[in-house]
Parts: structure tokens; C-alpha cells; sequence
């Protein structure tokens, strides 16, 4: 009865958490370069005196699909999606490298690439880029940016830098609450010069919508389960106390 309460009522508890991480990634169906976060139920055992008949149910992050998303044309300059596995380094609010398949950049206020969030985009050097807001901008397909100002001889082009792009082992990568990808260590990767990117186009998120419908389902019914359970482990409890006050 005890290990059947305590089973029943954390596994609906973490139902309802993994429901949430179902629903947040529903809602990053649009989102660009978004990465479905994976979570999985696990039984554990309670630590403590008195307690060692109860055993509880975790709802934990064992990691993320890192499948690649369909490709969107969009025809924009500063729309870049990177063919095959890859990163793009950003710079976090706390200064920090992390890394992301967002690649609708534009150029801040004053003068900085950044994703469309506002992140910072890093150059090769781990430094800002900066462009002049009257510059045309051009991006390769190693990430190389060049630049025509009004008047410049359009077959010639001024270098401006390379997008510092990273391809670490799955891994080596760990999600953060931000929805960034970080060093599982904490160091920042190299630059992988094999990578390359696909300009005027955009990497979609790599959410199905039909499995995680599916999934909310299975997961209230489960839910549902576990309510039953805990009801029926009342009405055994009840009809214990009857059979003891008769006796």
C-alpha cells in the first residue's frame, strides 16, 4: 500500500512536468533552428529513515533530438542555415560562448550581428562582428562575410569576417533552460572550417507535431492511470479499517 501511494502520486506529478516540456515544445513549433527536448520517467527509491518502502518516479532531461529541421527559402541575406550538423557561437547575456541552429540574424542598433533574440554572433576569434549600416552584406558558404558600400565596384568585395561555426559530438553538448547549447565542460570548441551554410534560407524547428500530439494523449491517459490507482488504494485502505473494526 505504502510503495503503491507513493509510485501513484510522483508519477503524476512528473506526468503533469513531462506534459509541460510536451506543450513547450508544441509551442516552439515555429520557432527557427529549435531542437526538441527529450525527457523520460525513472523510478528511484526514497533516501531517509523510515522510508525505505517508498519508491517515487523522476521526470529528468536525458538529452535532445538534435535531428535537422526542413529547410525554408526565404531569400534574405542574413538568413542562414547550416547544411548538415553544426553550430553557430553566440554570446549569452553572462558573457558565456553557447551555441545554436538559429540563424535568422540581423544587425543590432549598434552595429552588431546578433541572432534575432539579440545574442551576440562571434567571429572565428570568438570577438562581435561589426557592420556598417549602409553596407550590402554577402555570407558565404564557409560562413565568410563581405561587404559593398554605395558606390563600391560590385565585383569587388571588402572581407568583414567569419562566423565562427562548431561541430562538437552531441556529447559534448549540454541544453540549457535558455533552449542554447553549451560545453558540457564549460570550454569553448574550435571553429570547424568543413561546415557550411545555405544563405537566403532557414533551418525550421524539428518538432512533429503529430507525434507530440500523440504524446500529450498517452500522457493524460497515463495520468488518469495513476489517478485510479490512487483511488483504489483508498477504497483498499477503507475496507482494511472496516474488516479491523470488526474483528
Amino acid at each position: 500500500m505504502d510503495r503503491l501511494i507513493y509510485t501513484a502520486m510522483t508519477g503524476a506529478k512528473q506526468i503533469m512536468e513531462q506534459q509541460a516540456t510536451v506543450s513547450q515544445n508544441l509551442a516552439n513549433t515555429n520557432t527557427v533552428g529549435f531542437k526538441g527536448q527529450i525527457d523520460m520517467f525513472r523510478a528511484v527509491p526514497v533516501r531517509g529513515p523510515g522510508l525505505l518502502t517508498r519508491v517515487q518516479v523522476i521526470d529528468e532531461t536525458v538529452g535532445a533530438d538534435l535531428s535537422v529541421g526542413k529547410i525554408l527559402q526565404t531569400d534574405r541575406s542574413l538568413d542562414l542555415a547550416i547544411e548538415g550538423s553544426g553550430w553557430f557561437a553566440v554570446k549569452t547575456a553572462d558573457g558565456k560562448e553557447a551555441y545554436t541552429r538559429a540563424g535568422d540574424l540581423k544587425v543590432g542598433a549598434n552595429g552588431v550581428l546578433q541572432t534575432h533574440s539579440g545574442l551576440t554572433v562571434l567571429s572565428e576569434e570568438s570577438a562581435p562582428i561589426l557592420i556598417s549600416s549602409d553596407s550590402s552584406i554577402m555570407v558565404g558558404k564557409d560562413g565568410t562575410l563581405s561587404y559593398l558600400v554605395a558606390g563600391d565596384n560590385p565585383v569587388t568585395t571588402n572581407f568583414l569576417g567569419r562566423i565562427k561555426l562548431v561541430n562538437p559530438s552531441p556529447k559534448e553538448l549540454v541544453r540549457g533552460d535558455d533552449a542554447l547549447f553549451h560545453s558540457l565542460t564549460g570550454d569553448s570548441f574550435s571553429s570547424d572550417p568543413t561546415i557550411t551554410l545555405q544563405s537566403g534560407a532557414l533551418e525550421e524547428s524539428n518538432i512533429n507535431v503529430v507525434e507530440s500530439m500523440v504524446a500529450m494523449i498517452s500522457l493524460g491517459r497515463q495520468y488518469d492511470l495513476q489517478m485510479d490507482m490512487l483511488k483504489n488504494a483508498k477504497d483498499d485502505a477503507n475496507k482494511s479499517s472496516q474488516i479491523m473494526s470488526l474483528t
